[in-house]
């Protein structure tokens, strides 16, 4: 009996995929724009409906709506028929998906969208179907080669999942969603660690090691050792930030044979200490650490760079696992 090559398999599936992407990609036309402008100017929410496999392509394209801050959900085409119709309102827009365009199941909904001028947008392969002649917007996705049999719906729900993913992102980019507007709809789990900036994970107020740039280095020392921090943020009298003192500049002091008792903070620190802007993202701010080799960056406001609000230690991030 002849050995199955699963790797000549699995990489024969991709390739058909692969190729039915390239015709999604070349069929693309005005209907897509159409479809993109009406999901964006949607006064309420985006429905999202299909059978069997499409059905559950629906499903992940509206949570990925959702998590853009797109209000969709999406219906179970049986339960429609039994009483869930009732949750589709006027200002909604149904998007309906079906390779055949056909199913039994689709037909009270369009009928529903159609009587009450709801808009329907349909994502089909056939354009003598029910779903393509009755919706207001026509997405066709092209006829593909199916892998296994040439029936297993998989190069053609590859086409539905990709041209979902295309109208949210293209969502995303008309609204001009930024990763501050994303955190707030993932504020938990891996995503939303690494959505968060570096105001979230900051020491704030009395946790700032902050020092007069005039005080005594023996002061100094002591105020670190309390602090348990490594690093202390010097000021002037006007409370601006003019420079950082770490331990490892102290030991450097040292190694010089250097009295430090006889020094004042400003005599030992590093001025215009590298300073981020609290909106930036913490990952961002670990990379700047890790580039520069330092442990510490002073946190500022806005165009306030000269004023410090906040301090980022490396493990501050690290120890929230964002990286």
């Amino acid at each position: 009996m002849k050995k199955i090559n699963y790797k000549d398999i699995a990489k024969n599936v991709i390739d058909l995929e692969i190729k039915a992407l390239i015709k999604l990609k070349r069929s693309l036309n005005k209907n897509f724009d159409k479809a993109v402008n009406a999901i964006v100017n949607c006064q309420s929410k985006i429905i999202l409906c299909g059978v069997g496999k499409s059905g559950i392509i629906a499903n992940k394209i509206s949570a990925t709506l959702s998590s853009i801050g797109t209000p969709s959900f999406y219906i179970s085409a049986n339960d429609c028929s039994h009483g869930d119709m009732g949750s589709i309102t006027k200002k909604d827009i149904v998007i309906l998906i079906s390779y055949s365009g056909n199913s039994i199941e689709l037909k009270n909904i369009i009928n529903y969208a159609n009587r009450n001028k709801i808009l329907l947008i349909g994502i089909t392969s056939k354009k003598n179907s029910d779903l393509y002649k009755n919706s207001d917007i026509k997405l066709i996705t092209p006829e593909v080669k199916e892998a296994g049999l040439d029936i297993v719906p998989t190069s053609s729900t590859i086409n539905q999942l990709s041209l979902g993913d295309a109208l949210a992102i293209s969502t995303l980019k008309k609204k001009k969603i930024n990763n501050q507007d994303f955190k707030k709809y993932h504020p938990s789990g891996s995503l939303g660690e690494k959505l968060k900036t570096v105001e979230d994970v900051m020491l704030k107020q009395k946790k700032i090691p902050f020092i007069s740039e005039n005080t005594s280095m023996n002061k100094a020392l002591k105020i670190m050792t309390k602090k348990k921090l490594g690093t202390l943020i010097a000021r002037n009298k006007r409370n601006y930030t003019t420079g950082i003192i770490t331990d490892g500049q102290i030991r450097r002091f040292n190694s010089k044979s250097i009295s430090l008792s006889l020094l004042k903070v400003k005599d030992v620190m590093t001025k215009n200490p590298i300073k981020i802007e609290k909106n930036t993202l913490a990952t961002k701010a670990l990379s700047i650490m890790n580039e520069k080799k330092i442990t510490s960056l002073c946190v500022y406001n806005k165009n306030k760079k000269s004023i410090t609000i906040g301090i980022v230690h490396v493990h501050n991030i690290l120890n929230k696992q964002i990286y």
